[in-house]
């Protein structure tokens, strides 16, 4: 079992809390955007109140710890890893309401690079525990806008886990999906799955615009966030969104195992 003590240790050495690599300029740049309302970075979310760049400073300094001063416009950025671990507290506590239950549960990843494997082994241990992982939309064509312009990709599902890949992407070896922040997967499964007339699902679990597009329409929603992701933290405030746990989102993938176990454990899931 792994100790709170142990947890924060790691998420130091790893680098997934305490300072990041993610910088001050890409939070500040993203905060500039969201108080614009780019699409690019509300991610599917709408929300209902007005937020300048002062107030998402203050709101992320609140859920992750970064520097609370405007005038700090560069270097790495900070996440508390206090408060993320009360966060990976309260994402144990929605695994664990739900698993009860044997729900219902959607998985999503826009970044499958890094992230797969942990949503990969709470999809394993939700199944394990009853739930049933949806999978509607398998194959479904997804065009979404990138810098690059109009991308098209394919929806699939790795081990219970939604990610979006190129149409003549390889099905083994290389990379297992796109990096992608867009809430139109997301949107894709839910309106596949109500087509279909299937059971929706009672909690959605990713990141990106998985946690917001899925929390703009009403559904549970919680997942992983970077310091240069406010929408998340946005939806949280706001109650579009139950849970967003604080920490690095691209750093090596076998650095999440930890947190992985610490979450599962927390909720009586571990195999």
């Amino acid at each position: 079992m792994l100790s709170t003590g142990a947890l924060r240790a790691h998420l130091l050495a790893a680098r997934l809390a305490g300072s990041v690599a993610t910088s001050r300029e890409e939070s500040l740049r993203s905060y500039r955007l969201f108080a614009a309302r780019d699409p690019r970075v509300l991610i599917g979310l709408d929300p209902e109140w007005s937020w300048g760049q002062r107030d998402l400073i203050g709101l992320m300094a609140d859920k992750c710890g970064v520097s609370a001063d405007p005038r700090c416009v560069s270097g790495h950025d900070v996440i508390d890893p206090d408060r993320t671990l009360v966060a990976l507290d309260a994402f144990a506590e929605r695994l664990a309401a739900v698993a009860q239950r044997s729900g219902t549960v959607l998985l999503g990843t826009g970044h499958p690079h890094r992230l797969l494997g942990f949503y990969a082994d709470v999809a394993d241990a939700l199944s394990a525990a009853g739930c049933t992982v949806l999978t509607p939309a398998h194959g479904h064509r997804v065009d979404i806008t990138t810098r690059f312009g109009l991308r098209t990709y394919n929806l699939h599902y790795v081990r219970g886990v939604a990610l979006v890949r190129e149409p003549d992407a390889k099905r083994s070896g290389g990379e297992p999906g796109a990096h992608t922040h867009s809430p139109l997967p997301v949107r894709t499964a839910l309106a596949a799955a109500a087509e279909s007339g299937g059971p929706l699902p009672e909690l959605v679990i990713g990141d990106h615009g998985w946690v917001c597009g899925a929390g703009q329409l009403g559904f549970e929603s919680i997942g992983l966030a970077d310091t240069d992701d406010p929408a998340l933290f946005v939806g949280e405030a706001e109650g579009a969104v139950s849970v967003v746990v604080p920490v690095d989102d691209a750093v090596r993938s076998d650095y999440y195992r930890p947190l992985t176990r610490y979450v599962l454990n927390r909720a009586c899931l571990s195999q």
